[in-house]
Parts: structure tokens; C-alpha cells; sequence
């Protein structure tokens, strides 16, 4: 789960995967990272931990890390929150094998668009959960689909 700085998109998303692993017993592992290093070892804004919380999800644990070039090795899937994230990691792949791995999270639930979420960053606490709800609908489409395998 990539955003920009790893404290608001997709440390959320990372709370609600490893929450869809434990509800359908999944042998997975999920991490998120970002590429803004000015919050590198950052918790979770506190926001973003509000939101999970009230949904049941703890991320106060979460710590943000950097994007790296072992993550194309290290996971299997990498879903980027926005475009420019999207760029980003592109501009880290070393080939078409790699860059197969990536996608917008949001073309789960809308596929073929390439839709964004929302950075909440700059806005209030409803911005967090319209980012949080719009994480929890795709990241159980993918739970599901992996659940299924």
C-alpha cells in the first residue's frame, strides 16, 4: 500500500488488509510505505488513527517507511493511492515484470479508471473516513479475492 507520505492513505489501508487477514484466516502479509521521507519513522497522523479506530482497527503501531526497490521483490502486489504515486514507483521499476505488480487501488472497486483517493491531509476528520470507506470497499474485494484462491 503506497501514498505519498505513509501517514494518512495508506497506513489506513494497511489497518484494514492486515483486518481482512485475520477475518478470512488469509496467509498473507501486507506493509505500507511511502515516498516522502520528511515523515520516515512518523506514526499514522492522528487522524487516520481515529478513523481505524472507530472502525475497530488499530494502526497507532504503524511506523512510515520509504518506498524501496526490494519491495518489488518482496511483495507480490503493490497498490499506489493516486497518480503520482503511481509515478513514483514506476520510476523505481526495473522492468515490465515489476511494474505488472502495480495498480491503483481504487481500479479494484472501479476497474480501468485509475481513480485516486482522496488525500485527506489538508482536510477535516470526514475526509478520513470517506478515504477510509473508500479503501475498506476495495481492500475486501481483494481479501475476497484472495480468500477465494
Amino acid at each position: 500500500m503506497v501514498c505519498l507520505g505513509n501517514i494518512c492513505r495508506s497506513p489506513i489501508a494497511e489497518g484494514i488488509m492486515r483486518s481482512k487477514i485475520e477475518k478470512y484466516n488469509l496467509l498473507a502479509e501486507v506493509d505500507s510505505a511511502g515516498f516522502e521521507s520528511f515523515h520516515t519513522g512518523d506514526a499514522p497522523d492522528f487522524r487516520a488513527i481515529k478513523v481505524a479506530k472507530k472502525h475497530g482497527i488499530d494502526i497507532s503501531g504503524i511506523r512510515s517507511r520509504l518506498f524501496q526497490k526490494s519491495d518489488f521483490e518482496t511483495f507480490d502486489r503493490i497498490y499506489v493511492m493516486d497518480s503520482g504515486n503511481y509515478n513514483d514507483v514506476k520510476s523505481l521499476a526495473e522492468n515490465k515484470t515489476q511494474m505488472q505488480k502495480v495498480d491503483f487501488i481504487l481500479n479494484i472497486s472501479n476497474p480501468d479508471t485509475n481513480k485516486a483517493v482522496p488525500d485527506p491531509y489538508y482536510g477535516g476528520e470526514d475526509g478520513f473516513e470517506k478515504t477510509y470507506q473508500l479503501l475498506d470497499e476495495a481492500i475486501e474485494l481483494i481479501a475476497k479475492e484472495l480468500w477465494q484462491k
